[in-house]
């Protein structure tokens, strides 16, 4: 996952809200979005990684929440173990903030962001291994964390608000999307219409570059750094580009009910050379829309 931005705790019925990419190697073998199970027997809902067995970004029926994403460097390359266990690590549910820590070897991975949560705890946090003032620079792994309390975040492949224009324009759309939620909680007697998740499905299918002045400097060159800095990244010449877009929200049930709905909608890109169309939602052309829905 490359990029992600969310919000926490910003408006009591609407509790969090992530909209995410995931940028990566087009022939990397991936199962989309769907309930499965980890070794330890606990479910999770999320993609998963078929080479390595992972994931970027999922939650648990518990109320646990992993988002991940790696950090960017003139030396490509990771560490021995897959970045994509960190995740399923928290998901899992056997350790608590201090135990996850305790648990990473921070030169056991390549450049990573965490962020965990648990929803029930109210706890969220931020977690890497590179340093937040230096995160492109390569020296000796050590872990690095932050709690985090309510607020808008965006999260790339630097460090957590990192102001890079793809995440700014990303985190702007959140904060909108939000708003017209809330709108619509103050209108019960208007039927929840597309526009909420559509801004950010525009924003998440941006394929719009950066000017070169904006681009930031993590030590590849300037071509490459042009062709990652749009949210939506298409470069099928390298056999790379965003692979699945997903926007998760938790939201109150009904008032005569307990409890709060959790929808995850993720979009999977077929990467045809037009740009995605924002309201296609069928399994034909180029994007298949995937949907679960659990309750906390």
């Amino acid at each position: 996952m490359c990029l992600i931005a969310f919000a926490v705790n910003v408006h009591p019925a609407f509790p969090l809200l992530i909209a995410a990419n995931r940028d990566e190697f087009l022939d990397r073998p991936t199962a989309g979005l769907h309930r499965w199970t980890l070794p330890s027997g606990a479910e999770v809902v999320a993609g998963r990684d078929l080479r390595d067995g992972g994931t970027w970004l999922g939650v648990s029926p518990s109320g646990r929440v992993a988002m991940l994403t790696n950090v960017r460097d003139g030396q490509p390359g990771s560490g021995p173990r897959s970045r994509g266990e960190l995740a399923t690590l928290w998901l899992a549910g056997d350790l608590d903030w201090d135990g996850l820590q305790a648990r990473i070897d921070p030169g056991a991975y390549g450049g990573f962001n965490l962020v965990v949560g648990d929803f029930h705890q109210d706890f969220w946090a931020w977690l890497g291994n590179r340093d937040p003032q230096h995160p492109h620079e390569v020296h000796r792994p050590q872990l690095h964390s932050q709690r985090l309390s309510a607020g808008v975040y965006g999260l790339s492949n630097a460090t957590l608000d990192s102001p890079w224009p793809k995440t700014l324009r990303l985190t702007k759309a959140l904060r909108t999307s939000l708003e017209q939620s809330v709108q619509l909680v103050h209108a019960p007697q208007l039927e929840d219409p597309p526009t909420w998740s559509g801004s950010l499905r525009q924003a998440l299918w941006d394929d719009r570059l950066a000017e070169d002045a904006d681009l930031p400097s993590t030590g590849v060159a300037l071509a490459l750094e042009r062709q990652l800095s749009s949210p939506f990244v298409r470069m099928p010449d390298r056999g790379y580009g965003t692979r699945s877009s997903l926007v998760v929200r938790v939201q109150r049930q009904e008032p005569t009910t307990a409890g709060w709905q959790v929808s995850l909608d993720e979009w999977t890109h077929a990467h045809a050379t037009a740009p995605p169309d924002p309201h296609h939602r069928s399994e034909t052309g180029q994007v298949l829309h995937r949907r679960e829905t659990l309750h906390w």
